[in-house]
C-alpha cells in the first residue's frame, strides 16, 4: 500500500513503493488493467459502471471470501505431555554436558524464538488477504516495517505546510469559509461545494455534528493487512456500502469509478477520475471483505475529528519516515466497520470527507439500503 500527498499529475502515481505486495513495479496499474474508459484526456483511467448482474455476482464473491476468512490472532501456546517433558529434559542435560556452552545457549534460546516467530507468522496469515502477499517474504517485510510503526495511532498528523495545497481545510468540522481549528469544539459539519478544483468558494449546509461512536473501540491488529479483531461490521451494512459506492460511480461516471482496490489488491475501491491529491490511481477509499472496515485518506482536520469521535484510527505506517518515504501518507487511516444503518450513514459522511480531500470538491452520497429508497448521508 502506499501513496503520497504531493501535487502531481492526475496521470501520475508514486515513485516510492506504492504497495506492500513486494512488487518490483513502483507504480502499480492494477486493478485498472482491464479498464479503458476515455471520458476525458486528463482523467485517471477508471472503470465504467458495471451492470447490476455483474454487481450482484461480485457481491456474492465478496460474501464467500468474507465467510472463508476468519480474522483472528492467537497467543503463543505450547502444550506438552509427560513423555515430551521427559524427552526435553534429557535433551537439555545432553546439551549441557556434551555440547560447548555457547552453542548450547544458542540452541536453548532459539527454541522460544522460533516458536514466537512461527506464532507471529500464523497471526499474520490469520488477518486474511491484503496488500502484502501471504508468504514468509511478505511477513519479513511487515516485521521490518513494524519497527517504525506509530506508537500512538490516535493523535492526528500535523497539517501539510505545502503552500497552496488543496483543500485548505477539512469538511467534518463546523466553521465558516475560513479554515477550522483542529482543536475547536464540534457543533456541526462543514459541507463545502466547489466548482472545478477550487476549495475557496465553499458554502456550508446545516447538518448534524459527527456523533460519538457508541461503545469502546474495536481491537485492531496488523499493518498490511490491518484488520479489526472484533466488532466486525454487519453483512447487510457491508452489502449496502458496496451498493452505495457502485451507485455513486454509476450516478457520477464523469467523476468516479469502482474497481478492485489498488492498495489492498482485494475488496471494492472507489476511485476519483480527477484527483487533486493523487493516491494510488486516484483511490478515495476501499472496503475490506473480511471485517468490513475501510481505509481512506482524509484532511488532517477531518482525521482529528474522526479520531476524537472514535470512528477510526491512523494506519501504523502513517508517519514521516526517518530514512525515506513510508509506504502510506500521514493522512491514511482506518475507519471502523459500520454495525447498523446509523453507523453506515456516518461512515458515508466520512467517505464524503475523503472525496473532499482527494478531489477538493464536495459530493453527497446516497446510501442505498436493501428495499429502501436512497438516503442522503449528510441528512439528519
Amino acid at each position: 500500500m502506499g501513496l503520497d500527498g504531493e501535487h502531481i499529475s492526475a496521470h501520475a502515481c508514486l515513485t516510492s513503493p506504492a504497495t506492500l505486495d513486494m512488487s518490483l513495479d513502483p507504480c502499480p496499474t492494477t486493478p485498472l488493467h482491464e479498464l479503458h474508459h476515455d471520458h476525458d484526456a486528463h482523467a485517471t483511467s477508471l472503470p465504467t459502471p458495471n451492470s447490476e448482474a455483474l454487481a450482484v455476482e461480485r457481491e456474492l464473491d465478496m460474501d464467500s471470501l468474507a465467510v472463508a476468512c476468519i480474522v483472528a490472532q492467537k497467543p503463543v501456546s505450547v502444550t506438552l505431555d509427560g513423555p515430551t517433558i521427559c524427552a526435553l529434559t534429557l535433551l537439555l542435560v545432553c546439551l549441557v554436558h556434551c555440547v560447548k556452552t555457547p552453542l548450547a545457549e544458542c540452541l536453548i534460546v532459539s527454541v522460544p524464538l522460533l516458536l514466537l516467530i512461527h506464532n507471529d507468522y500464523n497471526n499474520f496469515l490469520g488477518l486474511g488477504p491484503g496488500g502484502t502477499p501471504p508468504t514468509f517474504q511478505g511477513y519479513a517485510r511487515i516485521a521490518w516495517l513494524r519497527l517504525w510503526a506509530l506508537r500512538d495511532p490516535f493523535t492526528p498528523p500535523d497539517p501539510d505546510p505545502t503552500p497552496g495545497r488543496l483543500p485548505t481545510r477539512g469538511r467534518l468540522l463546523v466553521g465558516t469559509n475560513s479554515a477550522p481549528s483542529r482543536t475547536s469544539s464540534v457543533h456541526g459539519s462543514v459541507h463545502g461545494s466547489s466548482s472545478g478544483s477550487s476549495s475557496s468558494s465553499s458554502s456550508n449546509t446545516n447538518v448534524d455534528a459527527l456523533p460519538y461512536r457508541p461503545g469502546p473501540r474495536p481491537v485492531v491488529a496488523g499493518i498490511a493487512p490491518q484488520r479489526q479483531l472484533d466488532q466486525h461490521g454487519a453483512k447487510p451494512q457491508y452489502r449496502a456500502l458496496r451498493r452505495t459506492l457502485e451507485h455513486l460511480a454509476a450516478r457520477r461516471p464523469g467523476r468516479f469509478g469502482t474497481a478492485r482496490s489498488c492498495l489492498e489488491k482485494h475488496g471494492l475501491g472507489l476511485f476519483a477520475r480527477h484527483p487533486v491529491n493523487v493516491t494510488c490511481n486516484g483511490e478515495v477509499c476501499h472496503v475490506h471483505d473480511s471485517d468490513h472496515s475501510l481505509h481512506m485518506t482524509l484532511h488532517p482536520d477531518d482525521i482529528a475529528e474522526v479520531l476524537r469521535k472514535g470512528w477510526g484510527q491512523r494506519h501504523p505506517l502513517a508517519r514521516k519516515g526517518w530514512f525515506g518515504a513510508m509506504p502510506v501518507p500521514e493522512e491514511f487511516l482506518m475507519v471502523y466497520a459500520p454495525r447498523d444503518d446509523q453507523e453506515l450513514q456516518i461512515v458515508c459522511r466520512i467517505i464524503e470527507a475523503a472525496i473532499w480531500y482527494v478531489t477538493a470538491e464536495s459530493e453527497q452520497i446516497e446510501v442505498l439500503y436493501r428495499s429502501r429508497t436512497p438516503s442522503i448521508a449528510s441528512s439528519k
